[in-house]
């Protein structure tokens, strides 16, 4: 099921039976049975009644909080899913310093290989012999990342990678776009706002796909425990974004979708360039059609062994089944998990 996503500002969100409606002054934006929502993402200036939240809280979907351009701000969830077990299982595998290098290696390979492919369709027309070059980095850095005898150099290789990747990030766009490289705090022009606005975005999906199945987002292998920071999100999230988030931000500037007039400067050193509520809406609707898309996904193992077939499923289903397979990974104390890699 989707995220149901308020961009409007001055938005109402209530309750009208078993659904959830969506109004501005007298007008109705949307009106959405409940069972058809996995997930509730509110944008700035929109209110929420109370009985909505309970209702939302009672049926387990989380009502996630962000402000108008997108920056988290928190999230309302209901009781925890009753899997300690499974939890008590996440902690004693990610005191293991081995087991952590291990996995944390699965990680980073699989986002370097997406972002090799990434590059390679993109080039298949092109022929730019600097993308080409980044492809052949990218494959060395894949084979580096397995041979890494530690976090700190698996880290340098992640860093690396995607400096290579972002170096000829700009070959991928129309003149009409300036990228200059990756620049997240704060994102200095349109494509970067794009990226960041992206994997926002992601990162409650996979979020949600965490909390369902019972992990503890807050632990992860790659990226280190810190206050606030869902490492295992993070960690989930890496072989996902060039296939999900760069992708698509590729599409809306090159179709154009979105162009360069729906971005306006500001004197705001936080957020210097804005996004309009138009590029918003746009981005999100074209961000749930990229994870409602179906492709072929041959199902990892769940333990060290066996087979599963083919299948096409969206990615959003993918993403869940990709934290079932890590949490099973997780039960056996094996480090068989198998990233989500694209051709």
């Amino acid at each position: 099921m989707p995220p149901l996503y308020i961009v409007e500002q001055g938005a109402k969100l209530s309750r009208e039976s078993e659904r959830l409606l969506v109004t501005r002054d007298d007008e109705v934006l949307a009106r959405v049975p409940l069972i058809k929502v996995s997930q509730v993402l509110i944008f700035g200036a929109v209110q929420v009644t109370t009985q909505t939240l309970r209702l939302c809280l009672e049926a387990g979907i989380e009502v996630v909080y962000l402000d108008q351009h997108g920056r988290y701000w928190g999230r309302m969830v209901g009781p925890e899913t009753k899997t300690g077990e499974r939890r008590r299982q996440q902690y004693q595998r990610a005191s293991d310093p081995a087991y952590t290098l291990a996995l944390a290696q699965r990680f980073v390979m699989g986002k370097i290989r997406n972002m090799r492919t990434i590059l390679q369709r993109r080039n298949r027309e092109r022929q730019d012999a600097a993308i080409a070059e980044a492809i052949d980095r990218l494959d060395e850095s894949a084979e580096r990342a397995g041979r890494t005898m530690n976090l700190n150099s698996l880290r340098g290789v992640e860093g690396s990678a995607t400096a290579f990747y972002f170096g000829v990030f700009k070959k991928l766009f129309d003149d009409d776009w300036t990228f200059e490289g990756r620049v997240r705090r704060p994102p200095t022009d349109p494509i970067n706002v794009l990226l960041s606005f992206g994997y926002t975005l992601l990162e409650h999906n996979v979020w949600s796909a965490i909390h369902a199945v019972g992990l503890d987002p807050y632990i992860g292998f790659l990226h280190e425990p810190a206050h606030g920071r869902p490492s295992l999100a993070l960690d989930i999230m890496e072989e996902y974004r060039p296939v999900v988030v760069d992708s698509l931000v590729m599409k809306v500037c090159n179709q154009p979708l979105i162009t360069p007039r729906n971005f306006q400067r500001s004197d705001d050193p936080q957020r210097p360039v804005l996004l309009d509520e138009a590029g918003r809406k746009c981005f999100v609707r074209e961000f749930e059609a990229r994870l409602e898309q179906e492709s072929a996904y041959s199902r990892p193992p769940l333990l060290a062994d066996g087979e599963y077939p083919t299948e096409k499923i969206t990615c959003r289903r993918s993403i869940e089944l990709q934290v079932r397979h890590l949490a099973a990974c997780l039960a056996a104390g094996v480090t068989a998990y198998q990233p989500y890699t694209v051709r």
